[in-house]
């Protein structure tokens, strides 16, 4: 009796040491896999494109326009008198910053603008970004929302689940996987003519997502990356205005639609 119940303690003792090795292979496993992927984020997340205002800013505010940074980075631009006001998502991958001179030239024409800094420059992180915003400037009575290519879409993504709270959309170099063909809001899809970042082959297969009387504004010449000012964006074509003006045509378009 005593030799078989010292086999059988042994067997199962065994039994525990291979489960805990076979346990702690998984675990080592698991830990490998989740390092991994957190680095290869990290790698990907830090590899962006960085705002690139040159020595002077583009668009210089005027006195009647009140520029503040807010706790969280955000950037307003408040127009003295403003009813019409703009949330702006960065494009994927770009410092938010490079959107300043976009909103200062939107600002000059009497349009109150919040340009969003996103978790790792990646709107996608941060969809609900403007949450908030609208409460804090109630005298600002038309509100638009918009950005540019993942920043674009991902404001539209946030406007289908708030379509009551604003007027209208501003996509730049951007389409809306979500749909909003329903919506009784405007629409405003701006890109550049010589864009090749843009998927041409989703940006149609996505219009029906767009209410029909959406306006298309094509800007002759622009390419996708000089709706910001970061350098020249990999896999674009190229462009035959200048940054400075494609920002300008680019202001112009939205100051006209939301008119």
């Amino acid at each position: 009796m005593p030799t078989f119940f010292f086999l059988f303690t042994k067997n199962i003792g065994e039994n525990k040491l291979v489960k805990m090795k076979k346990h702690l292979k998984i675990f080592i496993a698991f830990v490998i896999i989740v390092s991994v992927t957190v680095a290869s984020f990290f790698v990907y997340v830090s590899d962006y494109y960085k705002a690139d205002l040159g020595e002077a800013p583009v668009f210089a505010p005027t006195d009647n326009i009140t520029v503040k940074t807010l706790d969280d980075k955000t950037i307003v631009y408040m127009p003295e008198d403003a009813e019409t006001g703009l949330v702006f998502y960065p494009g994927g991958k770009v410092e938010y910053t490079a959107y300043i001179p976009l909103m200062e030239a939107c600002a000059s024409k009497g349009i109150a603008c919040v340009l969003l800094e996103m978790p790792f420059n990646l709107a996608v992180l941060d969809v609900n970004g403007a949450d908030g915003i609208r409460e804090m400037y109630p005298e600002i009575t038309e509100w638009y929302i918009g950005g540019h290519s993942l920043g674009g879409s991902m404001a539209a993504t946030y406007l289908s689940d708030n379509t009551e709270d604003f007027h209208g959309l501003v996509l730049l170099g951007a389409y809306s996987t979500a749909d909003i063909s329903n919506a009784d809001m405007k629409v405003l899809s701006v890109y550049g003519s010589e864009d090749k970042v843009l998927n041409k082959e989703k940006y149609n297969e996505y219009k029906p997502n767009l209410p029909e009387n959406f306006t298309e504004v094509v800007i002759d010449g622009g390419c996708h990356a000089y709706f910001g000012m970061y350098g020249e964006q990999e896999g674009d074509g190229v462009a035959t205005i200048s940054n400075q003006e494609q920002i300008e045509k680019t202001a112009y378009a939205i100051s006209e639609f939301i008119k």
